[in-house]
């Protein structure tokens, strides 16, 4: 049976590459993919309920597909 507070990230959507949660400074999250470096914006939290509610949006924010690309020479 499936845990209701597993956070799902679905394939990059630049390269279908693996996206991972990555937290920086204990203060912000974003969804990065592993490889091409596509990545959601930060959102930062101050406290676990804050954390939690920034993990869903940056993995929602992932799954629809909104994540910053640079294209080599930009």
């Amino acid at each position: 049976m499936e845990n209701k507070d597993t956070i799902i990230l679905e394939d990059c959507p630049s390269c279908r590459g693996t996206g991972v949660l990555s937290h920086e400074g204990g203060w912000n999250v974003q969804v990065e993919c592993l490889d091409c470096g596509a990545h959601t914006v930060y959102v930062e939290y101050k406290t676990a309920a804050e954390k939690e509610r920034a993990e869903r949006q940056v993995a929602l924010l992932w799954n629809m597909g909104k994540v910053i690309k640079l294209d080599p020479g930009e």
